[in-house]
């Protein structure tokens, strides 16, 4: 009985294995430079693919330092939430391995060139996976010391940067920029305005395009960011318009500069909420934020949730939310670096 039980199990890890294999083959990975930020000199970069405990396989850039001896420190990066690896995350990456880490920026499960089926959905759980899916791959590199693993989180990927850092204990540092938690857009609406009665009708109206996705066979997408920009937009969201629809940061693969989520795609962080055990979390954190940002109370909110000494909140005097997903004179790299390395060692 115990034979057949392994060779059961052998079989079914082969079968995954061959899945994974056939995904990563089957991912249309552009190798040409079509990055909205300028290539950098002073790096190396490539593709590759790695996959998560579902079977998705994941795409990512890597960007490795063009010279450096032993084994490096590493930290994957993804976000913002509806963005991909070519616009802020993939600038971030470029920039830390300019600085002496090894990096990836990738995209998420179901976006980008990443694998996933349907298209453009977003899940609590597999969203969180992904980004520990990026530690087990640069665990296994050559020239990675796997006890120097760091994240990196942008907007709504920096609330899943935090829940997985509750749960990874091989993330030994985690900066979170320009965070949402979008449990908490998702439940609560901005600035915390839903309340019970309109979000019962905002289930009614979810419950009911499922039935219509369902009869369709397709699922309606939600729109990016409105296009074109009404003269009495929340400054926000002019915000939004200014990264995501031109030159700036538009990118084809975008999600936020193109149609969007899935209507459904975001319903179960309604009531999965992320960062119930951020409280937990022993490894150093670093929020970053606006102090212009609308959403900074996503972050000041959420660092009174950690505990002990090696965690910080830093506020950029005048910076919007936009503003560090690509200012470079905005954004903190120094104290980013300075962060990873006081904490990958």
């Amino acid at each position: 009985m115990i034979k057949k039980i392994l060779l059961f199990c052998l079989g079914l890890l082969l079968m995954i294995g061959v899945q994974n294999m056939t995904q990563a083959k089957d991912l249309k990975l552009e190798q040409k430079w079509d990055k909205v930020f300028a290539k950098s000199d002073e790096v190396n970069h490539k593709k590759v693919t790695f996959h998560n405990r579902y079977g998705i396989t994941l795409a990512a850039d890597m960007y490795t330092p063009k010279k450096y001896s032993g084994k490096l420190p590493a930290i994957a990066v993804s976000g913002p939430f509806g963005a991909v690896k070519e616009q802020s995350s993939g600038l971030y990456a470029q920039e830390m391995a300019k600085r002496g880490f090894l990096t990836i920026a990738f995209d998420p499960s179901y976006t980008g060139e990443s694998g996933g089926e349907p298209r453009y959905m977003a899940s609590p759980d597999i969203n969180t996976e992904d980004f520990q899916a990026a530690v087990d791959f640069l665990s296994v590199q050559d020239n990675v010391d796997p006890e120097k693993i760091g994240i990196i989180g942008i907007c709504g990927w920096g609330g899943m940067a935090i829940n997985a850092a509750a749960i990874d204990t091989r993330i030994k540092a985690t900066v979170a920029s320009t965070m949402y938690d979008m449990s908490r857009v998702n439940t609560y609406g901005y600035f915390d305005k839903t309340d019970e009665n309109a979000r019962y009708e905002m289930k009614k109206s979810l419950n009911a395009q499922r039935i219509e996705d369902y009869k369709s066979g397709k699922y309606k997408r939600g729109g990016g960011v409105v296009d074109p920009l009404p003269d009495d937009a929340p400054y926000f969201v002019k915000d939004y318009y200014d990264y995501y629809k031109t030159k700036r940061g538009y990118h084809k693969r975008s999600l936020n500069s193109n149609d969007g989520w899935n209507v459904t795609g975001c319903m179960s962080f309604i009531n999965q909420p992320i960062l119930a055990f951020s409280n937990e979390i022993r490894s150093a954190v670093l929020l970053i934020h606006g102090e212009k940002a609308h959403s900074r109370y996503f972050s000041e909110d959420a660092f009174k949730k950690l505990k002990g000494d090696n965690k910080e909140l830093m506020i950029i005097p005048n910076a919007s939310h936009t503003d560090l997903y690509d200012k470079t004179d905005v954004i903190p790299f120094d104290k980013i670096e300075k962060f990873f390395k006081d904490n990958l060692k």
